[in-house]
């Protein structure tokens, strides 16, 4: 597997003029500002080149002996939700703070999300509208063969894994929480296109039902005000993510806690941010809550 790593930058070029009393000038250039790395590798898997954008902890040092909880970001290009999510567990591990363990974020950057995100559709209609979509099998395989294997060969990592979704990347967590829980043992589950084949993850038999489940796993599902779903078959998000969240409460296993936060002020684009901090706070509960 072939891979090349660079550094992540925000770049300030902006050039500074200071006067003074004697009428001198100071001028001062910024410095690159490095956020994190960008890994480029081939996954054999999809047949393409793909990206990560990797944000590690202050104080992370391969030498250490400290190992670290993998948070993987879907949508993680630069210019979609990778340096929003960093800047919150940044926050959130500041010491008068403390609430998340400093943790590795790969944000994992697009190539065609209907395509990777879905699973295949009986709806014609949708077919019709999105001819590529279909192969999540696919990019759930390269999750499991090829990007945790990388990340956890490369980097300090423990076994702390964490997914976040948003819009059709919810709808991919959700596939991978009902069909492969073991893959992650917390999920941030935002705004899910549940509505996507008219809802049949909803009829899916999962092991996660059953009593002989015991894996340990949070689930974290957020909602906006969002209304009707972009379907023939009318489907209203808010609906079909609490239908999801109360599937899962009603689990006979005991080793399965799920979180439903409904953000009636946030709709489907502003919703991320909000309830990636929510999903913090209810995942990682300080004494005094």
């Amino acid at each position: 597997m072939k891979q090349k790593s660079t550094f992540l930058l925000l770049t300030l070029y902006s050039v500074f003029a200071f006067g003074q009393n004697d009428g001198s000038k100071i001028q001062e250039v910024n410095q690159p500002f490095v956020l994190g790395e960008i890994i480029e590798f081939h996954s054999t898997v999809l047949s393409e080149k793909r990206t990560l954008n990797i944000y590690l902890p202050d104080g992370y040092n391969p030498k250490d002996s400290i190992k670290y909880p993998v948070t993987y970001l879907l949508d993680g290009s630069a210019d979609e939700d990778f340096i929003h999510v960093v800047g919150l567990f940044q926050f959130n591990n500041f010491s008068w703070i403390n609430r998340v363990p400093k943790s590795i974020i790969v944000g994992i950057a697009n190539v065609d999300r209907k395509r990777d995100f879905t699973y295949p559709t009986t709806i014609s209609e949708d077919q019709k509208r999105n001819p590529n979509s279909g192969k999540s099998a696919n990019f759930i395989t390269f999750l499991e063969t090829e990007l945790q294997p990388l990340i956890e060969k490369k980097y300090k990592t423990n076994a702390s894994k964490t997914i976040i979704g948003q819009s059709l990347g919810g709808l991919l967590a959700t596939e991978i929480l009902l069909k492969k829980p073991q893959l992650f043992n917390k999920y941030i589950i935002i705004s899910p296109s549940i509505w996507w084949d008219n809802g049949s993850l909803l009829n899916l038999k999962s092991e996660i039902y059953q009593e002989n489940f015991k894996k340990q796993v949070e689930v974290y599902i957020g909602v906006g005000k969002e209304g009707l779903a972009p379907t023939k078959i009318p489907h209203v998000m808010e609906v079909d993510a609490n239908l999801l969240a109360e599937q899962i409460r009603n689990t006979k296993s005991k080793s399965i806690k799920v979180y439903f936060d409904y953000l009636p002020q946030e709709d489907h684009a502003t919703i991320t941010h909000q309830a990636i901090f929510n999903a913090l706070r209810m995942l990682y509960p300080t004494e005094k809550e």
